[in-house]
């Protein structure tokens, strides 16, 4: 096991993260965060709360969790149990700022944006990614905020971990 990002270096991709949607989302009365369930909804709490933090304007920011099991093309192969699902306000017309961990093949958006559609009309969604490995991906999906893009070989398995501190890390798992 590799450390790519202590969790120094993870707080630092976070406010970068959160100064960049900052820069874009002038208006968070019409912006939601929602993070991918596992991973990303992890990313995403840490996201608003720096947002909220250090930024004024981010009272108004709603934060939800979406699961996406059941909209997941490899479902078929797998029994799953489906993760809590928290979006109690409406995502019609807003901005939505779609968080997850760590960006790979492509899939796991395209299976969220499927499910955020089911919940809605967004005017429009944002996709903001801890870890980009963009040399991997299946379909044609690029993030608009980026905190580290990193190569590597595509049997290696990139995770974010979360101490008993509640402090995190992101490791690279060499297969």
């Amino acid at each position: 096991m590799q450390v790519i990002l202590n969790n120094k270096e993870v707080y630092d991709k976070l406010d970068q993260l959160a100064a960049a949607i900052g820069a874009s989302n002038l208006d968070y009365s019409s912006t939601v965060i929602v993070g991918i369930q596992q991973g990303g909804a992890v990313v995403s709490q840490f996201l608003y709360d720096r947002l909220l933090k250090n930024d004024k304007q981010a009272g108004s920011l709603k934060h939800g969790k979406l699961d996406i099991t059941f909209y997941r093309d490899d479902v078929r192969n797998k029994i799953l149990a489906p993760d809590p699902m928290h979006l109690p306000f409406s995502i019609e017309g807003k901005t939505v700022i779609l968080v997850d961990d760590v960006l790979f093949t492509g899939r796991t958006i395209k299976a969220a944006l499927d499910a955020l559609f089911d919940y809605g009309r967004p005017e429009r969604v944002q996709l903001c990614v801890l870890v980009d490995r963009k040399e991997h991906r299946q379909f044609p999906i690029q993030p608009d905020y980026t905190g580290i893009a990193i190569p590597s070989n595509r049997s290696d398995k990139l995770k974010l971990l979360i101490s008993q501190d509640n402090e995190p890390q992101v490791v690279l798992l060499n297969q």
